[in-house]
């Protein structure tokens, strides 16, 4: 028996690596030897970019559906809570303690936190309680027609958060899962930015012809299948990119690990948030003028010294906690320009004890400040709200053309439903020396600070080092079970 072998029929690892990434786009594999470092880079990053898209991918999805829900929660609450949160002004506001008595018969038992005076005159009073068997975090807030001190509602609130927000941003937050669910919004926030970036390197890094700004910016109407739907992917991530990375960086700094990390070195570099003194020291200590009572400065008292220093807007008033502690009267304008100045004020002597102006602020306090308000649609209104909005559906695109393009990349031969192969293994050994080692010391260094970005590229790791073995066995296998008839044929 004679044993032919046809001529043309390449290697068995050159035929997989062909049909791994097929030519003419930025997944083809880089040469071995040559190129520079960045040839030898993309492959890893390709590689990088491909497996955190297929498993972070559904993390990123469920932040962009939760965070484009809660971006209509204002309009939402401005309808659902029309009555609780509106009246009709007519005559002189009752003074704020009738308000406050008011809301003490309507949520008995209760510890008055603060009190919110709105900007408005059609604005209701808030005066919120810490009740006992709520959840940690929740108040209850009573809503006080300010102009005959008639209660017209009480609503369990987070924070300044009505029900409605405040169950959207759970929602997008931890999915309703407590701290556990708070790990799935931080791996979408610790891993949005590393695919960003990486998928730039790779949109901007691959080789075009002629016109390659309108290619970079102008997705291909063809022709139509992988090579389009690549196009759309990269030059609509180009577009929204900046808004991507801001998501990610603002979603850091209240996350449940990163964030404490984010914190600490926010700290150490002079750029903590500040915060007004309410405890009173020797001078604002001293005893009533003759005539005078140790009450002589109320809520009112309190808001009018405030307004006479400048503060301006919605106010929350926060009262003394007991002997030698004082009022503190807060601005909570959250739009553009932020309006965050406070004033600490001696209840006995009406005496300003301590102010803090949001411009003195350290500029790191400022920004964190503004990129919190900009990622809850607060700080410009409806177009911030329009703004996330939009990012939110690029980003849902987005994954829709990374899985369609792993689907397209699927073999068609032999029958079946099989998966799109990842790009080569093995791109790390491609890269030089000089570049892996400052990027190995960088990502862990990164993965530090973000736990939940370094534990699932850990996982990453051991999961294709483990594929590639029983692949390695497998093939050994077929190879051993081929051999077998040949030496039967000779």
């Amino acid at each position: 028996m004679t044993e032919t072998t046809p001529a043309a029929s390449p290697p068995l690892r050159q035929r997989q690596t062909e049909e791994a990434a097929p030519p003419g786009d930025f997944a083809t594999p880089m040469p071995r030897n040559g190129g520079g470092a960045w040839s030898g880079l993309r492959p890893l990053l390709l590689r990088l970019h491909f497996y955190a898209g297929i498993l972070i991918g559904p993390f990123l999805l469920v932040a962009a559906v939760t965070g484009l829900l809660y971006t209509a929660t204002p309009q939402i609450e401005s309808v659902v809570y029309h009555h609780e949160l509106k009246v009709t002004p007519r005559g002189e506001p009752k003074p704020l303690a009738a308000q406050v008595d008011a809301a003490r018969e309507a949520i008995p038992g209760g510890q008055l936190v603060s009190v919110t005076k709105g900007a408005g005159d059609s604005d209701t009073t808030r005066v919120t309680f810490n009740v006992e068997g709520l959840p940690e975090g929740y108040t209850q807030t009573a809503f006080v027609d300010p102009y005959d001190a008639q209660v017209r509602g009480t609503l369990r609130t987070f924070g300044e958060w009505l029900p409605v927000r405040a169950w959207f941003d759970s929602l997008h937050r931890t999915l309703h899962l407590g701290e556990f669910g708070r790990n799935y919004s931080e791996i979408a926030a610790s891993w949005l930015w590393v695919e960003v970036l990486g998928g730039l390197a790779l949109w901007l890094g691959a080789p075009r012809g002629r016109e390659r700004l309108r290619k970079w910016f102008v997705p291909r109407r063809s022709p139509k299948g992988r090579k389009r739907t690549l196009s759309w992917h990269g030059a609509v991530g180009l577009w929204v990119s900046a808004g991507f990375l801001a998501l990610s960086a603002t979603g850091l700094t209240w996350s449940a690990h990163a964030g404490v990390n984010i914190g600490k070195i926010q700290d150490s570099l002079g750029g903590a948030t500040p915060s007004v003194s309410s405890t009173l020291g020797a001078a604002g200590s001293k005893q009533p003028a003759p005539g005078t009572s140790a009450s002589q400065v109320d809520l009112d008292g309190a808001v009018r010294i405030a307004r006479a220093e400048g503060l301006r807007g919605k106010l929350v008033i926060s009262p003394p906690a007991g002997g030698g502690s004082a009022y503190v009267v807060k601005e909570n304008t959250r739009h553009w320009p932020e309006q965050q100045d406070s004033v600490a004020i001696d209840p006995t002597t009406g005496k300003v004890t301590d102010k803090l102006v949001f411009d003195d602020f350290p500029v790191l306090a400022q920004l964190t400040r503004w990129g919190i308000d900009a990622h809850m649609g607060l700080l410009f209104g409806l177009a911030n709200q329009i703004a996330l909005a939009v990012i939110a559906l690029a980003l849902i695109g987005m994954l829709f053309w990374g899985y369609r393009m792993w689907w397209l990349r699927r073999p068609t031969r032999g029958g079946g439903t099989r998966l799109g192969r990842p790009p080569a293994r093995g791109a790390w050994r491609r890269v030089p020396g000089r570049v892996m080692a400052p990027l190995v010391v960088v990502t862990a260094v990164v993965a530090y600070y973000l736990p939940l970005f370094g534990l699932p590229l850990v996982c990453f790791l051991l999961a294709d080092l483990a594929i590639a073995q029983l692949r390695r066995r497998g093939r050994t296998h077929t190879e051993a079970q081929t051999e077998k008839p040949k030496e039967m044929a000779r």
